[in-house]
C-alpha cells in the first residue's frame, strides 16, 4: 500500500488498513478525496489489489469498508 499512497494522497486521499482475514482478505478504508469518488473502485482493484496480491501471494481480495 505505501506504493500506492502518494499518488492517493497528491490528490487529497488517503487508504487506511482496517483488517486481513485468516481468508486471505484485506479490508481498507479509503478517506479523505477518495470517498465517493467515481474512481475509487478502479484505484482499489487495479492498484490496492494488484499490488498487494503481487506483494503478497497469500492475499485474495482488497474491499473497502
Amino acid at each position: 500500500m505505501e506504493e500506492i499512497r502518494p499518488n492517493l494522497q497528491a490528490d487529497g486521499g488517503d487508504v487506511e488498513l482496517v483488517e486481513v482475514t485468516e481468508g486471505g482478505i484485506v479490508k481498507v478504508r479509503l478517506v479523505g478525496a477518495c470517498v465517493g469518488c467515481p474512481m475509487a473502485a478502479m484505484t482499489l482493484k487495479d492498484g490496492i489489489e494488484r499490488l498487494l496480491k503481487e506483494e503478497v501471494p497469500e492475499v485474495q481480495e482488497v474491499e473497502a469498508v
